[in-house]
């Protein structure tokens, strides 16, 4: 390990951190995204040392690290998501003799149960889709919007990439073919429904004439006239229509219409495995999560306590009476 020296010397150290790291990040046969990911981590571990003067690399380094960072007070899965990256990191210094891995085995920080957002009752899916002007153009594309969300559990990232000519025939049914999660091509889709198709349907009209290459859904702003809408644009209008309907909390976003449609599907009478298709989940824990708690509100003990306190107040009357 002839770069031990180098690195930990108090002058080089941070450019030979930094050089080690951007060796990391070129060797990554992962996608762009996943770098940009892993390069944020990094970073923010190196600002964190530079913050912290002449610390020598050691173990006790990554847990003094850790602690920072749950002190901080970010989330569980952006804790984890930065040893994640420390723990690739050092595994490939490891690999090329540079340096030993003092971040194996560190462990990220336990999530909660259950989702980080919240369903919608179906009140207030009505009230949501309602909530939009369709006498405009802009009123008309986010209805359509807010349909696709939460008719078929579509993420705001598919979405993001969905053209117009991704709307095919499957099988008798119209679909929409999607670009998932961790997928390189669009090979999964999902199904469009009349009442789906319909708002899309009339948003597109109002487009006029438009190739298969075109984005599905496009930004009416001046600055970015037709651009294709961007995941934190699609957000931020999911977000402007759940205020208009008085729904204003950190747990319900763009991602709470997702949650809802898997939910609705199983209150509907889908089973595991179809739910499981609609949310395109790798793993079916994921979608047994959504049943578990489905079930746990629809068949809650709680009711049978308020039973038995109803049968028993009615048995003491019915004694009472008696009495008299």
């Amino acid at each position: 390990m002839n770069e031990i020296a180098q690195i930990d010397s108090s002058l080089e150290k941070q450019r030979g951190l930094q050089d080690l790291i951007n060796r990391f990040l070129r060797s990554l046969d992962v996608r762009p995204n996943s770098v940009k990911t892993y390069e944020r981590g990094l970073k923010q571990f190196t600002e964190w040392l530079t913050s912290q003067g002449a610390l020598q690399l050691s173990r006790e380094t990554i847990l003094a690290y850790k602690n920072y960072l749950s002190v901080k007070g970010i989330s569980a899965l952006t804790l984890s998501s930065y040893l994640v990256a420390l723990r690739r990191f050092f595994e490939f210094a490891e690999a090329e003799k540079i340096y030993p891995n003092i971040a194996k085995g560190i462990k990220g920080a336990k999530r909660p149960k259950g989702f980080r957002k919240d369903a919608l009752t179906v009140g207030q899916i009505k009230e949501l889709l309602a909530s939009s002007d369709r006498t405009t153009f802009e009123g008309l594309r986010n209805h359509a919007v807010l349909s696709l969300l939460v008719r078929t559990g579509i993420r705001t990232i598919e979405l993001t990439r969905a053209d117009v000519g991704d709307i095919r025939p499957q099988s008798g049914e119209i679909v929409l073919w999607v670009w998932g999660k961790g997928r390189d091509v669009k090979d999964e889709f999902v199904v469009l429904t009349d009442a789906t198709l319909k708002p899309i349907r009339e948003y597109l009209n109002r487009r006029g004439n438009l190739s298969d290459t075109t984005p599905l859904f496009v930004s009416d702003s001046d600055r970015n006239k037709d651009q294709r809408l961007t995941p934190r644009t699609i957000s931020r209008i999911v977000k402007e229509h759940l205020k208009k309907v008085s729904i204003n909390n950190g747990r319900t976003t763009a991602h709470s219409l997702r949650h809802t449609a898997i939910t609705l599907a199983l209150q509907g009478g889908a089973t595991i495995q179809e739910a499981q298709a609609l949310g395109r989940h790798s793993s079916v824990d994921t979608t047994l999560l959504y049943a578990h708690n489905f079930n746990r509100v629809l068949n809650a003990a709680e009711k049978k306590i308020d039973e038995v306190l109803r049968e028993n107040s009615k048995a003491e009357t019915d004694g009472d009476k008696s009495l008299a």
